[in-house]
């Protein structure tokens, strides 16, 4: 934390101290080639990924920030007023570090789309693109967002080590109920591209596939009658044009893993002082390990400042009360009264944030944690952004 940097309640003299996360270290390092920034929905986890690139840019690197659903705002923060699925440089991001910012935002169907393009011949590919139950699952399948995400990581890394435009790349992952749910989204969609059923709507009907499509027989009756015919006929004809791609998916979807789990990348866990989504924060370290994912740390936002000098709850309401006792009935009085006790209850959330961060440490004492203290407007320009950098960095 920097000099500057007010107090957010330290959790020194309230049981274990957790090490403190050099994020500018991370940052700074170049075997650092991706930084995945994750968490659950709402805690600052794009905004983290954008300052996070930003600060390593204006310190040498070159980076590029691949970006989840910004707020509109943020991307009016990094002044683009467009984020798509082309990265774009940051206006007033280089330095004389010889650093530079490209940004871009996940377009899921447009990288779905360049995915087939790329790995199928153009009259295949064509075929697949126009194909109305492909259509549905590159726009709407679930695990779809997360398993493009992870596709445009592997792109974005094989153009860094083809190209040399960038040598960092940051990566804010979807917001997802179910924790991490981009580390089994490979899986999950090229199983289900590969699974039996999809098979079983290729069998031929001659030797011992006859017995398997007599009773595929009754199944795809019953979902003609539920779903109707075009849409199985559309999903027979998607998987026959399709068959030949399988054995791509699952092969990136390997690489992309192995890629996680390099020493050169790094992920950070981004939380807010709050008990769900610590919970979710202690899972994410949990399944990081499971995987054998290299973890950097954890990234605590919007802590409240300790605003009160050294006064405890307790004493700012005895004062509160001492004043209301002196029957003093001037504004002054009844100003004071009430700051004081506006003060007892901000110290009472500090108090109960650094608790939370107190039993996070407890259970997991080997993850560095950095903590960011509420700032009193949102980030809407490059400053802003850079303020949260040099938070994260103090």
């Amino acid at each position: 934390m920097s000099r500057s940097t007010p107090r957010v309640g330290p959790l020194a003299g309230h049981g274990h101290a957790p090490p403190a996360l050099d994020v500018d270290g991370l940052l700074d390092d170049p075997a650092t080639r991706i930084i995945v920034c994750c968490g659950s929905g709402g805690v600052g986890k794009t905004t983290t990924s954008a300052a996070l690139a930003l600060r390593a840019a204006e310190r040498g690197r070159k980076v590029v920030v691949l970006t989840i659903d910004p707020a509109r705002r943020l991307a009016q923060s990094m002044g683009i007023e467009v984020l798509d699925n082309v990265p774009r440089p940051v206006p007033g991001s280089g330095t004389a570090a010889g650093g530079s910012l490209d940004a871009m935002m996940l377009d899921m169907k447009r990288t779905f789309d360049e995915v087939v393009e790329n790995q199928a011949t153009p009259e295949k590919a064509k075929q697949i693109l126009e194909n109305p139950f492909y259509i549905a699952l590159s726009s709407s399948f679930a695990g779809t967002q997360e398993y493009m995400a992870m596709e445009k990581l592997g792109q974005l890394h094989k153009d860094a080590q083809r190209t040399g435009r960038w040598d960092l790349v940051v990566v804010d992952t979807p917001p997802s109920r179910s924790a991490l749910d981009f580390l089994d989204a490979p899986e999950r969609l090229s199983s289900f591209l590969d699974g039996r059923f999809i098979r079983l709507l290729l069998a031929p009907a001659k030797g011992p596939a006859r017995l398997m499509t007599a009773g595929l027989g009754v199944v795809t009756g019953a979902l003609n009658r539920i779903l109707g015919t075009h849409v199985l006929r559309d999903m027979q004809t998607f998987v026959a044009a399709f068959d030949t791609l399988f054995g791509g998916f699952r092969q990136r979807a390997q690489h992309t893993f192995e890629l996680l789990q390099a020493p050169g990348t790094a992920f950070l866990v981004v939380a807010a002082p709050e008990p769900d989504a610590l919970r979710e924060a202690a899972y994410f370290v949990e399944r990081l390990s499971e995987e054998r994912m290299p973890l950097a740390g954890l990234v605590v936002n919007r802590a409240s400042v300790d605003p009160s000098a050294g006064l405890s709850a307790e004493q700012a309401v005895a004062a509160a009360e001492r004043l209301d006792a002196a029957g003093e009935d001037r504004p002054s009085s009844e100003v004071a009264s009430g700051l004081l006790r506006l003060l007892a209850e901000r110290q009472r959330v500090v108090a109960r944030e650094t608790r939370l961060r107190q039993r996070f440490a407890t259970a997991h004492p080997e993850v560095p944690t950095a903590v960011v203290p509420a700032l009193s407007t949102d980030v809407h320009d490059l400053d802003g952004l850079r303020r949260i950098g040099v938070l994260l960095g103090g």
